[in-house]
């Protein structure tokens, strides 16, 4: 394709939480626009009355900006083919309804539910496809009189080619359906309301789509959807079949594939956990794609300068957590400082932040950041590592002091708080040399010293750099909650 030709669209129903799935599906067809220099289509799929909802319309649009994704066409946009929600395009639908009746590429079909069941269960018992059998294919005047006069209200039907359809998958090769396993399928229902066997590809017609990437789980909806597009075209509503690329599944635990109700497919799990947009992007691009063989971490500029449908994997993708946040906590190492400490802000908040508003030390929060900016995997993990600071007291997890203070640890611990009294607090050098010479004077290294000090002060036995945390809290507090430590050992 020649830059500015291709144009591909995203087209999710608003119903529930954004799904994981969902968000690559979004960041591959982005990720080719860019790179090809072409259009992002961004569509609503919202005619399902029963499911969809405005709150998660709402929730999506919030999402993909969260995500920095930006749409050339769309809601909020605009664009040449609106309107851009399918709510609002139903008399589209019927019109194109009613002009596939008019040149016989569709038929009314009158069959009751219990009729085709049954039908279905004679084929599957012969051995035979339990597709639709083309009952109602080619109804005499007659016949369709005598269903009327029962009273009858007809779906419609698509009246689909007797040849073998093939074409050329993006990621997954040259495919081919023969006509026993795509039979005559609806478009629309009894009651009129279109269907999404008709609207989707109608609206990919409109709006021009030119290459449609979609999850594999409807890879075979397309044969169907390109005779209808051949149709369309011989109605002059459609100018050409678009180019199909199937991406692969993103299973779960147990080699499932990750379903809306699996806990870990929520995008806004990942974003209240303090996932960076760039990190949770740099991981999800990794389900069926890689930049290259031997490097995983990149910024989303990169994936799209090298980004090709083509390069996609057909084999499904695994979802594992402890890379995705691994992967972000090396984007998090990346960020400049300046930038890490304003993106940490809504977890030094209520609701997350368990200290008053006015306890919060802007000054110490600037100094402890670089040191916190090493350790966390995901932004969330803050509040628990810099609480010692801004709360009156050390938060003291007990297995935490169990492990930490064992026999000794009283005299440890007098010892440390006289040498940590005496020390230069200028530098967290001194008070590390401060507890190494605590901890020789009762035969201890230095891991063993620090144990008991790092409960003492901050109540949990893992955390940020202990000397850098104790010179950020002050001597004072250090020291008095030393003291507290020795009262209640003492105790």
């Amino acid at each position: 394709m020649a830059n500015g030709s291709v144009r591909v669209r995203f087209c999710p129903s608003p119903t529930g939480n954004p799904h994981v799935g969902l968000v690559r599906t979004a960041l591959f067809n982005w990720a080719y626009a860019r790179h090809t220099g072409g259009t992002f289509v961004f569509r609503i799929e919202d005619t399902d009355a029963a499911r969809d909802s405005e709150e998660s319309y709402v929730q999506l649009l919030d999402s993909l900006r969260w995500l920095g994704f930006d749409w050339d066409e769309g809601p909020q946009v605009g664009g040449p083919h609106p309107p851009y929600r399918q709510s609002q395009r139903m008399d589209i639908y019927k019109d194109v309804a009613k002009k596939l009746l008019d040149g016989g590429y569709a038929y009314h079909c009158y069959c009751t539910t219990e009729e085709l069941d049954a039908r279905r269960e004679a084929a599957r018992a012969a051995g035979k496809p339990s597709g639709y059998d083309g009952h109602c294919r080619d109804l005499t005047a007659e016949q369709v009189a005598a269903y009327e006069a029962e009273g009858r209200t007809p779906i419609v039907r698509f009246r689909m080619p007797d040849e073998p359809i093939t074409f050329t998958d993006l990621v997954r090769g040259e495919l081919t359906f023969t006509p026993e396993n795509v039979p005559d399928y609806g478009i629309v229902r009894a009651n009129g309301a279109p269907l999404y066997t008709l609207v989707n590809p109608v609206d990919d017609a409109l709006m021009e789509i030119t290459h449609v990437l979609r999850g594999e789980d409807l890879l075979s909806s397309t044969p169907r959807q390109i005779a209808l597009y051949k149709a369309l075209i011989e109605l002059g509503i459609a100018k050409a079949v678009p180019e199909f690329g199937h991406l692969p599944y993103v299973m779960g635990e147990g080699n499932k594939k990750l379903s809306k109700r699996d806990p870990q497919s929520s995008l806004n799990l990942y974003r209240e956990r303090g996932f960076l947009p760039e990190g949770l992007l740099n991981y999800l691009s990794l389900l069926g794609w890689s930049l290259a063989p031997d490097r995983d971490i990149f910024s989303i500029d990169e994936m799209v300068a090298a980004f090709d449908i083509a390069n996609v994997n057909p084999n499904p993708a695994r979802f594992d957590l402890k890379k995705a946040e691994s992967i972000n906590a090396d984007h998090i190492r990346l960020l400049d400082v300046k930038d890490f400490t304003e993106r940490c802000r809504p977890w030094l908040k209520a609701p997350f932040a368990p200290w008053a508003p006015e306890d919060f030390d802007e000054a110490k929060w600037q100094a402890i950041a670089p040191h916190a900016q090493t350790r966390v995997k995901v932004l969330s993990e803050i509040t628990d590592n810099v609480d010692f600071l801004f709360l009156p007291e050390p938060v003291f997890d007990e297995a935490s002091w169990t492990k930490a203070m064992k026999e000794g640890s009283d005299a440890l611990l007098t010892t440390a708080r006289a040498k940590l009294f005496q020390a230069d607090w200028s530098s967290p050098e001194s008070l590390k040399d401060a507890v190494l010479a605590a901890g020789e004077e009762h035969g201890l290294k230095l891991g063993k010293a620090q144990a008991p000090v790092r409960v003492a002060v901050t109540g949990r036995t893992v955390g940020l750099p202990l000397f850098e945390s104790l010179q950020v809290l002050g001597k004072e507090k250090t020291i008095a909650r030393i003291d507290a430590a020795l009262a209640r050992l003492a105790a």
